[in-house]
């Protein structure tokens, strides 16, 4: 490929960790190309980050100087609970984000900063609008699976394709998406959802018009069928997996992370200490907090099993009182277990410790399992995570899934029976096995004419003005 020295993007995300993530790891795949980029979210990542002391994140990305970190105001106080009012976040940011972050793109234009490109998140639909604006082509980086983005896609555009949303069980005919059942959409799809999360999801597909590039954290070969079936409409260029080099077997290149919350760093040293193929690893990303019935269910039934384990709980600390009695006196004393607020999950799932795991099954989460060849028990709770178990079970066939019973509760042998299985069940070997073609073939996509790298220079070709080098 011909120099990208001149090349600028600006990247927009929300400031939520399962965003912010690809989002960066996306900006160093570009700036290793030469490519230069600036990631701006709203200004509450800032303080977060400032709060759990790992400021020198975002202090060692702006010194690399082809990458730098931007903010803006969402117009909410720092101290607002965004995840936990979410409706009144996103009607905030869709009022004052507009004019904020162009007010931003101006000062940074002003600078001597010239854009050939801006990369929005999905969810703030209404960055495209900033984009024409200023005059800037404008891509989405899709951070979820095609398949999710083809679900929404027809959603929106042939409605008469999900004729019942009511029956959990009913069958769906979609386009390139065989065996779908209702229970397998995106939760913003379904009449129990928040209309703010509907509306985001509408107003989403609405401006695809507005977006010349759709960039899928996905592998072609993972996803083909599903891709292929949008590619007369919106062609979809598949660049992931967005993951960490170390993952991949390559070292870091490009230092710094925008983590929010301060990782457990002890819980490799614990992991190195056990057995291979011994620990089972348990996390719900950075959102979903567990109820004491499902925190109670679990301990129990790690206890029964008798196996070690990772868990990560948020705010574990203040929570205790919510593990079974002497639970966590028990797990201290015999090193038979770790609990921990938050851990470095890529480094936990590349270690050789790891028998499995048990995960809500967030695209970020699914993809680095993948990579690592880990079989998971998927345990969904909400938006494109139902979907996200149905690829990891019945498409890739990595894991099983873990369900609550009729009266939403998750029973001890429910936890028992799926982790047992997927250890030491009849299909174990079958799922391990399965799991490690998977990840050769999500690092091949990354290669040197891989379908993933050779898309990403597709794509700096075309916001360079200059002709791809690959044929796609």
């Amino acid at each position: 490929m011909e120099s990208t020295e001149a090349v600028q993007v600006i990247m927009v995300t929300l400031s939520m960790q399962g965003h912010m993530n690809p989002m960066l790891k996306l900006a160093k795949m570009l700036v290793s190309k030469g490519v230069h980029v600036t990631l701006a979210t709203n200004d509450v990542a800032r303080k977060r980050m400032l709060d759990s002391k790992i400021s020198t994140n975002f202090a060692t990305i702006n010194s690399t100087g082809r990458l730098s970190l931007e903010f803006f105001s969402d117009g909410l106080s720092h101290e607002f609970d965004r995840e936990k009012d979410s409706g009144t976040f996103l009607a905030s940011l869709k009022a004052n984000g507009p004019k904020n972050l162009s007010n931003l793109i101006t000062d940074l234009k002003a600078n001597g900063n010239q854009f050939s490109c801006l990369i929005t998140n999905p969810f703030i639909p209404w960055v495209p609008g900033v984009a024409i604006e200023h005059g800037i082509p404008c891509g989405v980086l899709w951070i979820q699976s095609a398949t999710v983005f083809v679900i929404y896609y027809h959603f929106i555009k042939d409605p008469d394709l999900f004729p019942n949303l009511e029956n959990l069980n009913g069958i769906l005919e979609l386009p390139g998406i065989p065996g779908l059942t209702v229970g397998d959409l995106p939760t913003f799809m379904l009449p129990c959802s928040p209309s703010h999360f509907r509306l985001l999801v509408t107003e989403f597909i609405s401006i695809l018009d507005k977006v010349k590039w759709v960039l899928g954290n996905s592998v072609h070969e993972l996803e083909e069928e599903t891709v292929n079936s949008l590619e007369a409409v919106k062609p979809v260029y598949s660049i992931g997996p967005l993951v960490s080099p170390s993952l991949l077997g390559k070292e870091e290149t490009i230092e710094g992370s925008v983590d929010m919350w301060r990782a457990a760093d002890s819980c490799i040293e614990w992991l190195n200490k056990q057995r291979p193929s011994s620990v089972i690893y348990i996390s719900f990303g950075s959102i979903i907090m567990s109820s004491k019935q499902q925190i109670q269910s679990i301990a129990t039934a790690l206890k029964n099993i008798k196996r070690p384990f990772l868990w990560v709980i948020k705010a574990s600390e203040t929570r205790k009182d919510e593990f079974p009695r002497g639970f966590l006196e028990e797990i201290t004393k015999d090193k038979s277990g770790l609990v921990v607020s938050w851990c470095p999950q890529e480094k936990v799932l590349m270690n050789q410790a790891l028998a499995c795991f048990v995960t809500h099954c967030g695209w970020n989460s699914t993809l680095e399992t993948v990579v690592a060849g880990v079989p998971v028990v998927a345990y969904p709770e909400w938006t494109d995570q139902p979907t996200n178990s149905k690829l990891l079970v019945d498409v890739f066939k990595v894991g099983v899934r873990m369900s609550n019973c009729e009266d939403a509760r998750l029973s001890v042998e429910e936890v028992e029976r799926c982790i047992m299985e997927v250890i030491d069940g009849p299909r174990a070997g079958e799922m391990k096995r399965r799991a490690v073609e998977l990840k050769n073939a999500a690092k091949n996509a990354l290669e040197e004419g891989g379908s993933s790298n050779r898309n990403i220079d597709k794509f700096i070709a075309e916001i360079s003005c200059k002709p791809s080098s690959n044929n796609v």
